[in-house]
């Protein structure tokens, strides 16, 4: 799989750096894409974005591909928490009554709480400002620039409110397997979240864009099975898992508590009761 960043000119210094630390190549900002290029990484005005280049493959040349961008699918990817769909869910989402407040118990207390699949970091976004520290992993080097990304601008364009949510979160940039293997008891979280990447629906089914792309760019989450023994025997109190609603439990695991939407689940394993 192949990546590019691509930056405006007032940003070459910050692009130097981020393509030397992603191992991705730089290219011209106005360079149309080519048949060998998966994703492009833009650094802009805006901030970062990912953007994937679906390109038809060629029935005439087997493995090759025509060089036709799909549009509909060229919508730029961002982590953003100050506009859309989180701001709005900040404001109007119904607050402790969430699904993800209830599960984690942070509609009754403030439990400190540790997300070991970040992602863009959505989920943990909700935690935080519902009073939560937040301890994030993400272990997807492109995955992690956006979110560092979407961090800093919280921290700088966000409002007082924003700044404050912002404060609550931590990234750490890695596999949160071996650094939870390598936790020391004296900072076990509260909490531990769980939210790894929802098996691939059948083609017809219409599936998020973002989620879409992170199938493409992560992959299969093989081994997400193994953080939840690990996290049960880091825990303070409980360990919570995303699930698609339908979907079997992680590595088998019965909960001991299920939260169910209409197509996700939050499925509780407590540990013991949290004061």
């Amino acid at each position: 799989m192949r990546v590019v960043l691509k930056f405006e000119a007032v940003y070459q210094v910050e692009a130097e750096t981020l393509a030397k630390s992603l191992r991705i190549p730089l290219v011209a900002y106005d360079q149309a894409p080519t048949s060998d290029i998966d994703f492009e990484l833009i650094l802009d005005h805006a901030g970062l974005s990912l953007r994937q280049q679906s390109l038809e493959r060629d029935a005439t040349q087997p493995g090759k591909r025509k060089n036709k961008t799909d549009n509909k699918n060229k919508a730029d990817i961002r982590c953003d928490f100050i506009s859309g769909e989180l701001r709005h869910r900040r404001l109007y989402g119904g607050g402790k009554n969430q699904m993800i407040l209830k599960a984690t118990g942070l509609n009754k207390h403030k439990p400190s709480i540790m997300d070991l699949t970040a992602g863009l970091g959505r989920d943990s976004f909700v935690l935080a400002t519902a009073g939560a520290r937040v301890t994030m992993f993400e272990r997807q080097p492109i995955v992690a620039a956006l979110l560092v990304d979407g961090l800093q601008r919280l921290h700088t364009a966000g409002d007082e409110q924003e700044v404050t949510i912002a404060e609550r979160l931590t990234l750490h940039e890695g596999d949160s397997l071996n650094c939870l293997a390598a936790l020391a008891e004296s900072e076990a979280p509260d909490v531990i979240y769980l939210d790894p990447m929802f098996p691939e629906r059948d083609k017809a089914a219409k599936v998020k864009k973002a989620m879409a792309f992170f199938h493409h760019l992560v992959g299969a989450d093989d081994d997400a099975a193994a953080l939840l023994p690990l996290a049960l025997a880091t825990a303070r109190y409980r360990v919570v898992v995303k699930r698609p609603r339908h979907a079997p439990p992680l590595a088998g695991l019965i909960p001991g508590l299920c939260f169910e939407g209409k197509s996700t689940r939050f499925d509780v394993y407590p540990l013991k009761k949290m004061t």
